[in-house]
């Protein structure tokens, strides 16, 4: 089997192929669009990838043409002499990475599905314009502060209008961002019904949402953030892939309990921390809920929110790994020091 490194550019890509005993059969430069092509034409190979941007396309590509592919994280590719010594091209960059797998069997990171990914890029826009809606809201409301003006309480769909019944005259520029708003408003609609359209379609995502607090966009971008649930041992697996537990810099008789890694997708955290606040609200007699509210006492609500995020991580684990539905008897009991390990990531 020959080892196949890209690096990959948005324009440019280099390129070189190694034989099993090491020795380059093909060194070349190939726009990155000509790379499809070019791996059909190649015999069943492994082919490298540094983790970037193109770097899913290409994969999904090569596993077509019935290529092994290696995906390296960035992170590990200097380990591999990538910019050794201080000198970086392209060039030595894929003679590196090429050389390395006829050594070694790279690891991979994991490469989603392009529903998956597809999933993900639509959440990703609708987040995209809320943020912006955001903005505008908060453009407008600091402009009304400005002359002693106040709107009338309401939701954000309603935001254009309750700001044009103020008393306060409206300049042009303001009217400006006011119909940009109405047209954003029509926009996230539309994205909220596709997004709700596709979550009831899927048999996961239908069974994520009777997890109290998650709805359409948590159950979609959680399902297409973890892709395969199976690759995960255990539910602690997967809460650490999100970023929901403590670091650690312990040494020798020394033991020390960092901040929340954070690792992993931000938005998947950020959603399930949103959707453990709209279960703390909405669904106070669950077993989940009075849990976490019986450790807001002794921690403060802060704390519990976060531990009741990683609480649900669990449970969405279970129910998607099980195959069935929010059973809230099965979910009321947690170790005490699990609480502890987030409240001091939280101090």
């Amino acid at each position: 089997m020959e080892h196949l490194a890209i690096d990959l550019g948005s324009r440019k890509s280099q390129i070189c192929v190694r034989s099993r005993s090491g020795e380059i059969v093909v060194e070349r430069r190939l726009d990155t669009d000509a790379l499809p092509a070019f791996l059909r034409s190649r015999p069943a190979s492994r082919v490298i990838l540094e983790t970037c941007t193109e770097a899913f396309y290409v994969a999904d590509h090569a596993l077509e043409a019935g290529h092994e592919v290696r995906v390296v994280p960035s992170m590990l590719v200097r380990s591999l002499g990538v910019g050794a010594r201080g000198v970086k091209t392209d060039q030595r960059d894929a003679r590196a990475t090429s050389e390395a797998s006829t050594r070694i069997d790279l690891p991979s990171v994991y490469v989603p599905s392009k529903t998956s990914r597809q999933r993900s890029a639509l959440c990703s826009s609708r987040q995209v314009l809320v943020s912006t809606r955001t903005k505008f809201i908060n453009h407008c409301r600091g402009w009304l502060r400005s002359q002693i003006g106040r709107v009338a309480p309401g939701s954000s769909a309603t935001f254009p209008e309750r700001l044009r019944k103020s008393p306060v005259t409206l300049p042009g520029h303001i009217e400006a961002v006011l119909s940009m708003l109405e047209e954003l408003n029509a926009k996230i609609t539309e994205l909220d019904k596709e997004t709700a359209q596709l979550a009831k379609a899927d048999e996961v995502c239908t069974r994520l949402m009777t997890v109290p607090g998650v709805g359409p966009i948590t159950a979609l971008r959680f399902s297409a953030s973890i892709g395969d649930v199976q690759r995960f041992g255990n539910s602690h697996a997967l809460q650490s892939y999100l970023g929901l537990v403590p670091g650690e810099r312990s040494s020798g008789e020394r033991k020390h309990r960092t901040s929340l890694t954070k690792a992993g997708n931000s938005h998947v955290r950020w959603l399930l921390i949103q959707a453990a606040w709209a279960a703390w609200r909405t669904r106070p007699s669950d077993p989940m809920v009075r849990w976490a509210k019986q450790v807001a006492l002794r921690r403060g609500n802060h704390v519990a929110v976060v531990a009741l995020a990683r609480k649900m991580a669990g449970i969405l684990y279970a129910v998607w790994r099980d195959q069935r539905h929010y059973d809230p008897s099965r979910g009321a009991v947690v170790r005490d020091d699990r609480v502890h390990e987030l409240q001091t990531a939280l101090e």
